[in-house]
């Protein structure tokens, strides 16, 4: 047997019965699969050992790209805009305040300057997955603190992966000038726009178009394809494998498939992270913990003091009161997944110490341990600093904190300027990555094929058409916008720094098309912007164009809303209206029609419901269907799912209403609508003699279905509807057990007769 499979096994079986043990005890799952590779790591003699670390770290490896890779299709670039300014302002606070703290404390102990710099950075990240489940065991999901504190977790996750790529570049280069790092973080945004755009713009529309393909097995394997493919480019980017990962995800997780992949990549997930966590196990030695026990203690006292003091001072400046502030910071306070990949990175750079890692997973294991204590302690915490703080203090955070609630207005300038950049931003980014591509890949094979003159030619020509949609939207998009509009009617001062941002935008596109020129030909500046500019004026003026490129924009912003429309045409998810009602003292609330209900099969109109309950019935959901404004000759069936607009008063009191519209059976209608079989004689003076079936009227009068017909020597056989009953006719007839009461009275009658 090889020994891969040996230790997979081992790891394996380890790992299923410490998981089993800690599911007992209802402790998080990750700390079994640490206390299973400290088992079976060559630091345990007592037990069986992997053979090969080198296997069990690759195994490692692809579990932290498929952890981070579920993560990716669990987030959305959408969730943070929609988080508000609250969670950002705490998410930034509490890791600079942490990054800063674990530097200070790794140069007390006299550690190396990047042992301290991963340090911090693994201090930084509390664990969503330990804070999840501590919130769910305690019954706080639903608690407004907790929704907090999970939205800062979703942008630590994206700040750690950026942390992530700026700590490789450290690594590697081994320099802390500003201006490398400045070089790191732009390469960063490019790629990440780079991709995001293009992804959004290519992949969802690859999966409709193969929807009829895609199995689950199908998809599972495109997905990981896709993954992996990311993995590669990334790399070759410069980035880590998990960046690439995390990002693929994140495109995915705008697709209406991005739920059903996320079911199907779970197992996947579970087991290679499984191996991941078993992989940290092992790199525990006791005989280092006890070494570094002063070390261990202090870290783990700065984790607990510091995202308690800065956690709560993060959210009191993001406007929060004092009680909910301290109620999140108190829930942040221990490290886990992503300091482990962290520490990991550290490992395989090869730029960290052999001692951190052991410390890092033993500081883990201990503030893991103490979460829910320090959840429970943020009341009694609260209760002593109102106490003791000054009146004076209190007051402040709590004026401060109503008014921070208040909504402000953007003014016109800054909402146009904001949009401007950002889209020239994009669109600059995507010309950059056509010209870059063309002259890097396409120009070298054409010139395989092409003369030198009719090289340069026709790849200039080609570049100058792919990017013109892009030169276009620079120069033309939000000249026409309601911001535009209303600046330029609003004052004449105005027109003249309009105008300003048009000509700005004109000099990047001539720019660009006098680089492409100047690339493959020799030529003055005059004639060289002349002939820039002259392209660029056409790219203006073409309609063609124009509708080309507004045609890619529409598919772009398509693809990123379609699974939000898909969510709330089927009624998963509230339309975008509903939040404007807020606003108006009014509510959108679903209701699904009990199978019972009185109501099922009526129209709204003999319903009357507006007028008798003063709600509106905005959209009727039946299965994937749905009917918008509904009017009156609408039916209502079981199941169906109705979307009712209303006051507070209103659609509480319409709730008891749909309580009460269900209409239970009573005992003697169960027993009356039994089904059962029974069979009479046809006679020589029975009414049915020479009758059909269907004229017989037993289905139609005594509601009863004739199953079968025994004739002479045959057997029962289905009858025919147009057989006319013969005498001695054996007939079998099903129906409720009162109408068959009353058939078989009728044959008694005749008998008697």
């Amino acid at each position: 047997m090889h020994k891969l499979i040996f230790d997979l096994a081992l790891v394996m079986i380890s790992a299923s019965i410490m998981t089993l043990i800690f599911k007992k005890l209802k402790q998080p799952l990750v700390l079994g699969y640490i206390v299973a590779g400290f088992l079976t790591s060559p630091h345990m003699p007592y037990t069986p050992t992997v053979s090969d670390m080198t296997d069990v770290q690759t195994w490692a490896e692809l579990g932290v790209i498929f952890l981070l890779f579920a993560l990716g299709l669990d987030f959305s670039f959408k969730k943070i805009v929609k988080l508000g300014s609250t969670p950002i302002i705490a998410a930034c606070t509490v890791i600079l305040c942490m990054i800063t703290i674990g530097f200070m404390v790794g140069s007390l102990f006299g550690w190396p300057r990047m042992d301290c710099i991963f340090l911090g950075g693994m201090l930084a990240m509390s664990s969503t997955t330990i804070i999840y489940k501590a919130f769910d065991d305690m019954g706080l999901r639903q608690k407004y603190f907790a929704g907090l504190v999970l939205s800062v977790l979703i942008l630590e996750d994206i700040l750690a992966i950026v942390l992530m790529v700026m700590l490789s570049t450290l690594a590697v280069s081994k320099n802390f000038e500003g201006s490398d790092m400045l070089f790191s973080i732009m390469k960063l945004i490019f790629f990440l726009v780079l991709w995001f755009v293009v992804g959004i713009y290519l992949i969802p529309l690859f999966l409709r178009k193969c929807k009829k393909l895609m199995s689950n097995e199908t998809l599972l394997i495109v997905s990981l394809g896709l993954c992996f493919g990311m993995v590669v480019l990334a790399h070759k980017a410069g980035f880590s494998p998990a960046f690439g990962a995390f990002v693929m995800g994140s495109i995915l997780a705008e697709t209406v498939e991005a739920e059903k992949i996320e079911h199907l990549i779970s197992p996947v997930k579970d087991l290679f992270g499984a191996v991941f966590f078993v992989s940290v196990g092992m790199m525990i030695s006791p005989g280092m913990i006890v070494q570094y026990i002063w070390p261990i203690i202090g870290i783990t006292i700065a984790i607990l003091v510091g995202q308690t003091l800065f956690g709560t001072g993060g959210f009191i400046l993001a406007g929060q009161p004092l009680k909910t502030a301290m109620q999140c910071g108190f829930s942040l306070t221990q490290i886990g997944e992503f300091a482990f990949i962290i520490a990991s990175l550290g490992v395989s750079l090869k730029v960290t110490s052999d001692f951190l890692y052991p410390i890092v997973i033993a500081v883990s294991v201990i503030t893991t341990f103490l979460t829910p204590y320090m959840i429970r302690l943020s009341s009694p915490a609260y209760e002593l600093a109102s106490k003791s703080l000054p009146k004076k203090f209190l007051s402040m955070i709590d004026h401060y904190s109503s008014g921070s609630q208040t909504v402000n207005h953007e003014n016109r300038w800054k909402s146009l300027l904001t949009a401007i950049t950002r889209m020239t931003i994009v669109y600059t980014i995507l010309s950059i990555a056509v010209i870059a591509i063309f002259l890097n890949f396409i120009s070298p094979l054409l010139a395989k094929w092409l003369p030198p003159f009719w090289m340069k030619g026709l790849s200039m020509v080609l570049i100058i058409l792919l990017i013109s949609p892009f030169l276009r939207a620079i120069v033309m998009k939000k000249n026409r916008s309601d911001d535009f509009l209303a600046l330029w009617h609003d004052s004449r001062y105005n027109r003249a720094p309009l105008l300003v941002t048009i000509l700005l935008r004109l000099l990047v596109a001539v720019a660009f098309v006098s680089y492409v020129i100047a690339h493959f030909y020799r030529t003055s500046a005059s004639l060289l912007i002349s002939i820039a500019l002259g392209l660029v004026i056409l790219m203006l003026v073409s309609k063609r164009l124009k509708k080309h490129s507004i045609q890619l924009e529409r598919t772009f912003k398509l693809n990123l809303r379609f699974r939000d429309m898909q969510a709330e045409y089927l009624g998963t998810q509230k339309p975008q209206y509903a939040v404007r009602l807020l606003s108006r003292d009014l509510h959108l609330s679903d209701f699904i029609i009990p199978a019972d209900c009185s109501w099922a099969g009526q129209t709204l109109r003999t319903l009357n419901l507006g007028k008798e309950y003063g709600i509106h019935i905005a959209s009727i959901i039946r299965g994937s269907h749905r009917i918008n404004i509904p009017d009156g000759d609408a039916s209502l069936y079981p199941d169906d799912k109705i979307q009712v607009i209303g006051t507070d008063e209103q659609l509480s009191h319409f709730a008891e209403v749909v309580e009460q519209s269900v209409v239970l059976a009573e005992d003697k209608e169960v027993e009356c609508r039994e089904m059962i079989l029974r069979q009479f004689v046809i006679t020589d003076d029975s009414i049915f003699i020479g009758k059909t079936i269907s004229e017989s009227g037993i289905r139609n009068y005594f509601k009863c279905l004739v199953v079968g017909v025994e004739r002479s020597e045959n057997s029962l056989c289905i009858p025919d509807p147009d057989m006319p009953f013969e005498a001695g006719d054996v007939v079998w007839v099903v129906g409720e057990n009162c109408n068959i009461h009353n058939l078989l009275e009728q044959k008694a009658e005749e008998t008697s007769v």
